[in-house]
């Protein structure tokens, strides 16, 4: 499995890897919403984002993360960040996360016109197994996965520690290759009804 570095893009996103050019819109996408990111296991709002933005530029040389800018085709405006992360060649699987968005764009096509790019990239490089992980407590969160089709496998007991310092239980979910038709044909689907 060798999960390329490209731009992914459909009639609602344009997924656009990170560098050094896209860094002032990615900024200012994620600078809001303090409430949300006070869940999340770390941070990229104001003070945090240099740091966090230099982790994930680090894993992508490393090759263990694909982060993107995400950009909303309809007005071209960046409205936040996801990624493949995680990736590990040798048991071909990876992860979706480090996901955030605006809150003018958690609705609608953007979330599920991102999961059919990235849960398509990764299973036409061969990926065996795609798992989406979110904090526990995360109702909304949980039931967006769900709608995406990836199956629950269980919660993971203070699996994370968030930059907070709150112990964090980890819900996992995931689509293996053989769920990947009916998920794909089901996100289409979705796609297709916003017109």
């Amino acid at each position: 499995m060798r999960i390329a570095t490209v731009p992914l893009e459909d009639r609602f996103v344009r997924l656009e890897p990170f560098e050094d050019s896209l860094k002032d819109e990615v900024r200012e996408s994620l600078d809001c919403d303090p409430e949300a990111w006070a869940a999340m296991v770390g941070s990229a709002q104001g003070e945090h984002f240099d740091g966090w933005w230099e982790s994930a530029l680090t894993a992508m040389r490393v090759g263990t993360r694909i982060a993107y800018a995400v950009r909303r085709r309809s007005d071209e405006a960046v409205v936040g960040t996801t990624s493949l992360y995680e990736i590990n060649p040798a048991y071909r699987r990876c992860e979706i996360g480090s996901t955030f968005y605006r809150p003018e764009a958690r609705s609608a096509a953007i979330n599920p016109a991102c999961k059919r790019l990235l849960l398509g990239h990764a299973f036409d490089a061969g990926a065996v197994r795609v798992e989406i992980i979110t904090d526990a407590l995360n109702a909304r969160s949980q039931a967006a996965i769900l709608k995406l089709g990836a199956k629950a496998e269980g919660v993971l007991r203070k699996h994370k520690i968030t930059w907070t310092g709150r112990a964090r239980d980890t819900a996992v979910f995931a689509v293996i290759d053989d769920d990947w038709p009916e998920v794909r044909d089901g996100l289409d689907r979705r796609l297709a009804a916003f017109g």
